[in-house]
């Protein structure tokens, strides 16, 4: 029963803004302001599904309409992202409709939910948003009974895709697996799990063990499940849930790709440590054609076509993951790491980028440029031990603010004076090389092309963006082209 002389947040006669939506939904608690909640009690309590489940069904769907739609569901720590990409690609690429769900958003919000590679429009988001959140505004029980922003957006999801002409959905784990609200899915066609690392350890566990347990979580009866080679402890674990869910797990090597005319493949996105998220997406898309195959109700056959695949993973995009932009002041390399293990890839990758543009540039002068946030409870120590192997001739700690304005951005990180306060404990730590505070990415950036010229010389500057994937996105927000919605915010670099 709704509250009664509760004021409503749309209008029942007027249809709603973008930016009136996207306030609306910034108003439901936030991700980062989730952690920092169950951080207290130090547990992911069980009431987040039972959550998820009471509002899906409060706002008209049941869990046996998730069972008529065909879903891939991916875990992990690291890559899982990536994965979701080029497994959304191959699938699309032989001619399956796809919806993609994934999390967090780099630049607008409907990025999280994609149909058949493309963000939902302006116009499909306002409809669906304000349709699902007048419903549940209308049957609050008490003041404040409405889904937090994550649990929102998954029920709006399933919405869209129940609504959308698709024959598969791939999503993406919001944080472990076993009470993220995405595993209110009780029949996927087949999961997956990345490479398993220690993060959200407050949340998750303070060992791979015990974030192993969480992440095969979303393992189910019956349901095939592959993950990738992990730490031994990782792999027990593993295996044990397997057991217990049973459910068979197989563990996919890089040389699944063996199987491609051209070995290694080419990736569109441009790292090493991609080939393994890579032959994971291969595995579970060669799943899933097998068992769309063998649906009885199925008159349709498509067959698992190698060139297909190699086509895909090379046309295979993932914004702010191993990406170059390049310059005419500076060139810039943008990439989510937040991890020790995921920092060392991208050291090695843009230490790699370095050599090779010397090797083509007559050994031409380089200079290193670092942009760095970190929010959160991450060991940016353990970050700085990595990065500063680059020997950066400067760095610029700054927090996730583009410098323009977007509702997109509101919300979903810690506030800008709280990030500016953990970028000033980022500067008293970082003793490797000159640095100094700017208020955004805009800022910096600026000050950087500004140096260069007054500078006038032939020194090649190469930009390395890391620390978080929301300082990425606020960064692409002004530095895409073909992402960024207000091009009067494009900055030329």
């Amino acid at each position: 029963m709704a509250q009664n002389g509760t004021s409503k947040t749309f209008s029942s006669s007027t249809k709603p803004t973008y930016e009136e939506t996207i306030r609306a939904l910034n108003k439901l608690q936030s991700n980062s302001a989730y952690l920092r909640s169950v951080t207290k009690c130090n547990s992911q309590s069980r009431t987040t599904l039972e959550d998820t489940k009471k509002y899906l069904i409060r706002s008209g769907i049941s869990l046996n309409d998730l069972n008529r739609i065909p879903i891939i569901h991916v875990a992990g720590t690291k890559g899982k992202g990536s994965t979701c990409g080029f497994l959304e690609s191959i699938l699309r690429h032989h001619g399956f409709k796809t919806a993609l769900y994934t999390s967090p958003h780099l630049v607008t919000v409907r990025e999280r939910i994609r149909i058949n590679g493309k963000p939902i429009s302006e116009d499909n988001f306002i409809n669906k948003f304000s349709h699902v959140y007048k419903i549940l505004e209308n049957l609050q029980t008490k003041e404040y009974d409405m889904p937090t922003y994550f649990k929102f957006m998954t029920i709006l999801m399933f919405h869209i895709i129940l609504t959308t002409d698709i024959d598969v959905a791939i999503l993406e784990v919001g944080i472990g697996g076993e009470l993220d609200c995405t595993n209110i899915i009780e029949k996927p066609t087949c999961v997956g799990i990345t490479k398993l690392e220690l993060d959200h350890m407050q949340l998750l566990g303070n060992d791979l063990s015990s974030i192993a347990w969480q992440k095969a979580g979303i393992f189910k009866n019956h349901v095939p499940a592959f993950t990738v080679n992990q730490r031994q402890e990782a792999i027990d674990i593993l295996y044990k849930r397997s057991i217990e869910k049973n459910c068979d797990l197989t563990i996919v090597n890089v040389d699944k790709l063996n199987i491609l005319n051209n070995y290694p493949p080419k990736l569109g996105i441009d790292s090493f440590v991609q080939f393994e998220n890579a032959a994971l997406a291969v595995q579970l898309a060669e799943t899933f054609i097998k068992k769309y195959n063998d649906n009885d109700n199925n008159n349709n056959i498509i067959n698992f076509d190698k060139n297909i695949v190699e086509l895909a993973l090379k046309n295979t995009q993932c914004p702010g993951r191993s990406q170059i932009i390049n310059g005419k002041y500076l060139d810039v390399y943008l990439d989510g790491a937040h991890t020790q293990e995921s920092m060392k890839n991208c050291v090695n990758w843009f230490n790699k980028s370095i050599i090779n543009y010397k090797k083509i540039n007559n050994n031409i002068n380089v200079k290193k440029i670092l942009i760095f946030n970190s929010t959160g409870s991450r060991d940016y120590c353990e970050l700085f031990n990595i990065l500063k192997t680059i020997n950066f001739n400067y760095v610029y700690f700054v927090p996730n603010n583009s410098g323009t304005k977007s509702h997109d951005h509101e919300n979903i990180n810690f506030g800008i004076d709280e990030q500016l306060k953990k970028c000033h404990l980022h500067m008293d730590h970082w003793i490797y090389s000159p640095a100094v505070i700017n208020q955004s990415i805009t800022q910096a950036i600026e000050n950087i092309i500004n140096l260069q010229i007054n500078n006038n010389n032939n020194d090649k500057i190469m930009v390395l963006i890391t620390g978080s994937l929301h300082l990425v996105g606020a960064s692409l927000a002004i530095l895409d082209r073909d992402l960024v919605t207000n091009k009067n915010n494009i900055i030329d670099i």
